[in-house]
């Protein structure tokens, strides 16, 4: 998103910001959920969570909604006074707009301009729950690709077909994938359109990412609430005007938790049970694990110096604890994609075979490929040999 685009840039806002931001951006008015508390036991839940009209925890009656703010408050200074009071931001994209400015002009790019970032959001959550779904702290990656208005229909277009390619580009079934439009009642605020993201979890189909076109309801509100002008000179075209924002929005944790369930495999081969992490290589947090065939100095020395060799390019793992086939199964319940195991054999011919997590082919080759080879295989070069059963070489 980043990295390999010429019109996206990457920026870290503070986490921490005026109160002003948050009343521009409509949080202290509208970011709210409904809270509905049960007055016997008073355990507290989303109306959403509702299904009846007792508490589902203990049964007792339940008090009327009313609205909760999520954002967390906090004190800035030495004296707790209202005057200091400030907010955890709950969304990174607040962040973003107030730099808009700043990024164009020290940039020098063009529109249409994306700028992005990945961190920490807050919010007070009601019913924090499902593992790491839904938490009160978590991680989120979001942009926003400002463009000319007028085009904004045909960049969220863009955007929604872009964004669902990333989670299926990185290893998700897209049968577990589907894209949600939102009705026109559901709509946040400042959204003009907006679509989820949503994946099949264990609990239902959930929220991956939301993409909105957000208009230029952000930067008027902050043009409004600063007295700065947020507008943009066209240069080509000798006009200046606010820019609409289209915004992808996803959570990290979020992310993970599909990428994880996806992954997981449990089959048998040859009578045994494996587990394995199919992890995109991309996504495995282990390239590449160094495994020799037993620990006698000569052959430890070899498997360390290829270790070494091999940890500037690859995250790389060193294990020779137990058999061969033990370490094999440590590596593919971690999702590492491929194990090299240095054997005796190695000594006298330079040579180490590679194992490939998926298919269970091996192939041998000279150490001073493995650089290239690995990096062959990890941006999608197959393996051609024939699986070869780790039950052969116990």
């Amino acid at each position: 998103m980043v990295q390999g685009r010429d019109d996206v840039l990457g920026i870290d806002a503070s986490i921490l910001m005026s109160p002003k931001v948050w009343e521009a951006s409509g949080h202290l008015k509208s970011f709210t959920d409904p809270l509905i508390e049960c007055e016997s036991c008073h355990s507290r839940w989303r109306s959403t969570e509702i299904e009846t009209e007792n508490c589902p925890k203990c049964g007792g009656k339940l008090g009327e909604p009313r609205m909760f703010n999520l954002m967390f408050k906090t004190f800035m200074g030495s004296v707790e006074e209202q005057a200091n009071m400030i907010y955890l931001r709950p969304e990174t994209a607040q962040g973003i707009f107030i730099n808009f400015t700043n990024v164009v002009n020290t940039s020098r790019k063009k529109l249409p301009l994306g700028i992005a970032q990945i961190g920490k959001s807050f919010r007070n959550e009601i019913t924090p729950g499902n593992f790491i779904f839904r938490t009160r702290e978590f991680e989120q990656m979001e942009m926003e690709y400002f463009v000319k208005p007028g085009t904004d229909d045909e960049w969220f277009d863009y955007w929604l077909k872009e964004r669902f390619n990333w989670y299926i580009n990185l290893g998700i079934n897209p049968e577990n994938l589907r894209l949600r439009e939102h009705s026109k009642d559901e709509l946040a605020h400042y959204a003009k359109a907006c679509y989820d993201v949503e994946y099949l979890f264990p609990m239902g189909w959930s929220e991956l990412e939301g993409i909105a076109n957000r208009g230029d309801y952000d930067l008027t509100k902050h043009a409004d609430y600063s007295g700065r002008d947020f507008s943009y000179y066209d240069r080509e075209t000798d006009t200046r005007y606010i820019p609409f924002a289209i915004e992808p929005s996803a959570g990290v944790d979020r992310s993970l938790l599909a990428f994880l369930l996806d992954a997981y495999h449990e089959e048998e081969i040859q009578g045994e049970n494996r587990v394995v992490l199919r992890f995109h290589p991309t996504l495995a947090p282990i390239k590449v694990a160094v495994l020799p065939l037993s620990r006698k100095e000569n052959l430890t020395t070899l498997a360390k110096d290829i270790h070494k060799q091999l940890c500037n390019n690859f995250t790389t793992h060193y294990d020779d604890s137990q058999s061969i086939g033990r370490r094999y199964r440590r590596q593919d319940e971690t999702g590492t994609p491929f194990c090299v195991t240095v054997d005796f054999q190695s000594l006298e011919d330079n040579q180490v075979t590679i194992r490939e997590r998926d298919s269970l082919a091996q192939i041998r080759i000279p150490i001073k490929d493995l650089d290239h080879t690995l990096n062959a295989k990890l941006t999608g070069e197959a393996f051609t040999t024939t699986p070869l059963w780790e039950t052969q070489q116990k």
